[in-house]
Formats: structure tokens, sequence, C-alpha cells
């Protein structure tokens, strides 16, 4: 199972669908070669860096966490189950609730969709966060099979960088 990286008061917690494959088999979070999410962290100005999937626990330097709704590694989130989601809220919850981050960032607005219900939700800040002291961010997914640009993918995650430094 792929470790979750999670401390007390983070400043941000990101938060993913599930373990791909290739994250599970190297033991690291954002580990396909496709996936932006390193990229987009550094050149959103939330690391001074492009950190490495391997080094996924650096994250925790910055006042980042990461963990996922589900921990069952999939080819794909397609291959979740409802199950899957139920017992995952349900984690997710007390883990939110045990390490209080200032923001979860739902990285994907499907991820968001699953943990909150809510059916339509722009990018960004939410209007009502789903626990009590903790903001939710919605971010679009990383992966490469996203078929947004580099550049419009850190016009959003550049908010969470502007929000720190208030």
């Amino acid at each position: 199972m792929l470790p979750d990286h999670l401390d007390h008061q983070l400043k941000i917690l990101f938060i993913g669908f599930n373990p791909g494959l290739q994250s599970e088999n190297e033991g690291h979070h954002y580990a396909n070669p496709t996936n932006r999410f390193y990229s987009v962290l550094k050149e959103a100005g939330l690391t001074d860096r492009k950190l490495l999937p391997e080094e996924d626990h650096k994250l925790l330097e910055y006042g980042y966490g990461l963990t996922n709704i589900v921990d069952r590694p999939t080819r794909g989130a397609a291959d979740l189950t409802s199950d899957d989601y139920t017992k995952g809220r349900e984690q997710l919850s007390e883990k939110i609730r045990l390490y209080k981050p200032k923001v979860n960032c739902f990285v994907g607005k499907g991820v968001y969709q699953k943990f909150s219900g809510v059916r339509k939700a722009e990018w960004g800040f939410q209007p009502v966060n789903q626990i009590d002291g903790v903001q939710d961010f919605v971010a679009p997914s990383t992966s490469g099979l996203v078929r947004m640009t580099l550049e419009e993918l850190v016009e959003i995650y550049r908010h969470l960088s502007t929000m720190l430094k208030k």
C-alpha cells in the first residue's frame, strides 16, 4: 500500500483519487512520468524546485501532505467501486479531522465530488467546506490524460500559492 505523507497543521493536504499501478509499484505518489503534479507545484510557486516522485516525502518540509480518497491501487479511477468510495470517504474524513490541514486540495474535480457528494463544483476555493475549519480547494487532475496545458493547470494551482502568502 502506498504510504500517506501526513503531519499535523499542514498548510495543504493534496488528495488524489487512488494510487496508480506505477505509483504503487515504485512506492511514490504521482510516479507516472506523464503526470505533471511536481511540475505544476514548482511552476505555481508552491515548491522552489521540481521534486522527483521519490522525493514525495519532502513535501512535508513545505507543509504539504499527500493522501488519496481510496488507498486501493488500480489502473484508473474508473476501476473503483462505490464500496471503495464509501470506505474511503470515512477514512479521509478521519485523517482530515485528525491532522487539521489549513486547506484540502482535491487533485481532480471528481475526487471532490466523490468526497463531498456535490454534483457541480468550480475550480478553486469552494463556498462550503466539508469539514469545519478546513478550506476546500478543487484543482484539476495533473494526469497526462487531462487535456489542459501545463499553463492552464499552473494558473489554477497558483491560487493556493497566493493564499499561502496572505
